[in-house]
């Protein structure tokens, strides 16, 4: 995907001159060719046969501060020109009305005061992202081997057309710096996709940050996410980087963004939208250069009309989705999945000569694999530990299978997909109250809870440690 600048035209609409003076030399200067409009009717008028690719453009053109004159223009610019990308440009109180307007077919929307920085990062983004769409489906499918001559996947295996179409979006949005939301059941290797996207991108050779945004509890976030100074709180004996800081020019992958407390999501929000933040006990602003990608296995939208995640996070992250099928879906893989496990948990066991036997894996493909891919992996190494024959056959599967299913809860975590939070929480607690032998400073350190937030859990769930 080319990022040249060359010859693009940019429509920038705003009654202020000063703001379009400013906007178009920073725009001329990074290779675009800005052209500019004082008002809506303007607009519309140079937009028909100018051969735009771009519109940048305010929410107010008169006296009014409601930005319903931007929803306006924006409506009627989609109204004939259905896929040029639009960003709009607006205040923070008004993001909301920012939120209606992607709702609408804004590409994008930047909060006042913007920088530089974050004005070219929106128009290449949003140029990339429509190009990325312009072309999506124009051509027939591809093969791994086409893919694979492209870009880098040699991370993920198997060659399903349901996970080459997969592979084929995610090679071609790597280089458009689009913040990405990765969806998929639990064990899908959503992980693996966000690897992919860092891998074929321009920032590959910088930093890949992983954020498990499940295991951070709200009274830790800022400090994990920003960092801190010494002295910020009463542990904090050195200065930190937090992990956006880490990830400066690189990408940051926010794992299970929907466990993320309402609480702390507008904090997300403010630093994804401004790209920057302070660290905890600092008043010194850092800016950072970082590309967003983020994954869950839960319903965001329903988790929005339940007033559990906001909105306008969502539209900030999710300006492109890939969605990750279960295994249940790609079948087709499950062989070239298992002969690739077994051969790496064969060498970790100095078992160079494991094979699969034909029926085995005949049972292997008859499997619902609600734990997907994680499961499959699991489970083949369970069976290898249970048997020391080289060629595994049914009765080998069977019976790891059968010894996973009878094993009692505090030794395996049942399937997550049929358990609650507080059954989720309750069986956590457990498992560490017997990895680390009832103690409960280890325990509450390695949940990443203060000793009082620990007993006040299990007092909850009625746990003597």
């Amino acid at each position: 995907m080319s990022n040249t600048a060359d010859n693009i035209k940019v429509l920038i609409v705003d009654d202020d001159s000063a703001v379009t003076t400013s906007l178009a030399l920073l725009l001329k200067q990074s290779g675009y060719a800005p052209e500019t409009a004082a008002t809506p009717d303007e607009a519309i008028d140079m937009i028909e046969g100018n051969g735009f690719s771009l519109v940048l453009q305010d929410m107010n053109f008169s006296r009014k501060t409601t930005g319903e004159e931007g929803i306006e223009l924006l409506q009627r610019i989609k109204g004939f020109q259905p896929h040029l990308p639009v960003i709009l440009i607006t205040a923070w109180g008004s993001v909301e009305l920012a939120v209606k307007g992607v709702k609408l077919g804004a590409a994008d929307f930047i909060t006042k005061p913007w920088t530089h920085e974050q004005i070219k990062q929106a128009v290449r983004t949003a140029l990339g992202v429509a190009e990325f769409r312009r072309n999506d489906g124009a051509t027939g499918p591809k093969t791994r081997a086409e893919l694979d001559s492209q870009y880098d996947f040699s991370n993920i295996i198997g060659d399903d057309p349901r996970l080459l179409r997969v592979l084929e979006v995610v090679g071609r949005i790597a280089e458009t710096d689009a913040p990405v939301l990765v969806t998929g059941e639990s064990g899908t290797g959503k992980e693996l996709v966000a690897e992919a996207i860092w891998a074929n991108s321009h920032r590959r050779g910088n930093p890949f940050v992983k954020v498990n945004l499940g295991g951070i509890p709200s009274s830790l976030f800022e400090s994990e996410l920003f960092g801190h100074v010494k002295g910020a709180f009463t542990d904090a004996r050195q200065s930190r980087v937090g992990r956006f800081e880490a990830a400066d020019d690189g990408t940051l992958f926010l794992d299970e963004i929907g466990d993320l407390d309402i609480s702390c999501q507008v904090k997300l929000l403010r630093v994804l939208q401004d790209r920057t933040f302070e660290r905890v006990g600092s008043s010194s602003s850092r800016t950072v250069n970082v590309r967003v990608v983020s994954a869950t296995n839960r319903d965001l939208t329903a988790m929005i009309e339940e007033g559990f995640f906001r909105e306008d996070l969502l539209y900030r992250l999710n300006l492109i989705a890939v969605h990750m099928p279960p295994l249940r879906q790609r079948k087709s893989d499950i062989p070239k999945l298992a002969a690739h496990f077994i051969h790496s948990i064969g060498n970790v066991y100095r078992r160079p000569k494991l094979s699969i036997e034909s029926t085995a894996m005949d049972w292997l493909m008859a499997q619902t694999w609600p734990g997907n891919v994680r499961q499959l992996k699991h489970l083949l190494e369970r069976t290898i530990l249970l048997t020391n024959r080289d060629v595994l056959q049914l009765g080998d599967f069977s019976m790891a299978a059968e010894m996973q299913e009878s094993e009692p809860a505090t030794t395996t975590v049942p399937d997550m997909e049929s358990m609650t939070l507080d059954e989720m929480e309750r069986e956590m607690i457990l498992r560490s109250l017997k990895e680390y032998a009832g103690n409960v400073s280890k325990v509450a350190a390695a949940l990443g809870l203060s000793r009082g937030a620990l007993y006040r859990r299990l007092e909850k769930h009625n746990i003597k440690p």
